[in-house]
């Protein structure tokens, strides 16, 4: 990528909702000198507000660039695209706008991060736009937020504890404390009700992605069970990070001959346990019938979720059990409100990794892992989340 060519290193698309106010103001608290990035969106008015916001936390930021970008105009998602190094964009549901911009991104060779927990989308992207962004250079890196950073980067982290050439399993273990947001309501119960179409697009997806020859790696969908191991019930959930795991095993030597990876949320009772199982299978249910999902979805709308208050209380924890040689390793990966600031934290500090660290060579749709790897560990743990290794045996 020409360096000099481009306006911005960083352009945060969506800065005015939710989540990409609380990115925003991240970046405005913890930019580098140099750094020359801007925030996007297509209301001006709003992102003057936001600028003014982010003016209180750096004075600096009383000239950061404003740059319209309406999601419906190719023609300014195409010049966002030629005059941006990176892309960060929070502009959801994904499958419902986020199709052009990874398109403009592809054909410009322009790196691109999101926030999309959406399986659909992802599998689309990859059949419509990973050949042409390997052409040209540029790393589409979906799930860069809780979804699925923690997940991603912590399986990478327990397999680098673990010896090398040998088969390896391990099992992450969920528990958090946090609400939802409006739009990550809404992005679930839109999946909910596409389960065929998710399929079709994962089957497509597998038609035109090659696998290693010589490794396996495969991620399972698990049963209920208590895990004596983490002393709670464990319950298979039904998200993308156990899909992003194995592409990363798929794409990373070191993963092994023969990689298996589970997916859970932990949860200490068992009427608990039962709840969530009764509670999901509900809301599945009521999202295939149309007005009974127009109208949870009126229940918390995009753009409304907790406030700082109750952000500062949420936590969350993922617990890693990997197994392999003859040897037994238990990892942690942990931090503060994982749907919010945590994941704008994640967000900022993937694209600013994009752009400022000494990275693989890699293009195309890459996984955290693939493209990120170490350098975002550190990163993240610079920035206050917690990578640790818990127990050996």
């Amino acid at each position: 990528m020409n360096e000099s060519s481009r306006t911005y290193d960083v352009v945060l698309f969506g800065a005015t909702g939710f989540v990409g106010v609380l990115t925003a103001e991240y970046l405005a608290a913890n930019a580098p000198a140099g750094l020359r990035w801007a925030i996007a969106g297509r209301d001006t008015t709003k992102l003057e507000r936001l600028r003014e916001r982010l003016t209180e936390i750096n004075p600096e930021c009383a000239v950061l660039p404003l740059v319209r970008v309406d999601i419906a105009e190719r023609s300014s998602l195409r010049e966002l695209a030629v005059n941006t190094r990176v892309v960060a964009t929070t502009v959801g549901p994904y499958l419902e706008y986020g199709e052009g911009l990874v398109a403009a991104c592809a054909n410009a060779g322009t790196d691109y991060v999101d926030l999309t927990g959406e399986p659909e989308f992802v599998d689309l992207m990859y059949v419509r736009h990973d050949a042409r962004a390997r052409d040209t250079g540029a790393r589409i890196v979906h799930a860069c937020g809780f979804d699925s950073i923690p997940h991603d980067l912590g399986a990478y982290y327990t397999v680098k504890q673990l010896p090398e050439g040998v088969p390896l399993r391990v099992d992450g273990f969920v528990r958090s404390n946090a609400t939802l947001s409006g739009g990550t309501f809404a992005s679930a119960l839109n999946q909910f009700s596409r389960a065929r179409k998710m399929l079709a697009a994962q089957q497509d997806r597998r038609r035109h992605e090659p696998r290693p020859i010589d490794r396996t790696a495969y991620a399972p969908t698990g049963t209920p069970h208590y895990a004596k191991e983490i002393g709670a019930w464990a319950l298979p959930l039904p998200t993308i990070d156990p899909q992003v795991v194995q592409r990363s095993a798929r794409a990373v030597e070191r993963y092994g001959p023969d990689f298996r990876y589970r997916h859970y949320a932990a949860v200490k009772t068992l009427p608990f346990a039962v709840g969530g199982v009764v509670g999901m299978s509900t809301l599945f249910a009521a999202a295939q019938v149309p007005p009974v999902r127009r109208w949870l979805s009126g229940r918390l709308k995009p753009g409304e979720g907790p406030d700082e208050a109750r952000r500062a209380k949420s936590w969350f924890s993922v617990r890693f059990v990997g197994e392999g040689g003859g040897r037994r390793v238990y990892t942690e990966v942990s931090g503060g409100d994982p749907g919010y600031a945590e994941t704008a934290k994640m967000l900022a500090e993937s694209a600013m990794c994009l752009v400022r660290d000494e990275l693989p060579d890699t293009a195309g749709q890459v996984t955290t892992v693939e493209a990120m790897g170490d350098a975002l560990i550190e990163r993240l743990r610079a920035a206050g989340i917690t990578f640790r290794v818990a127990a050996e045996r």
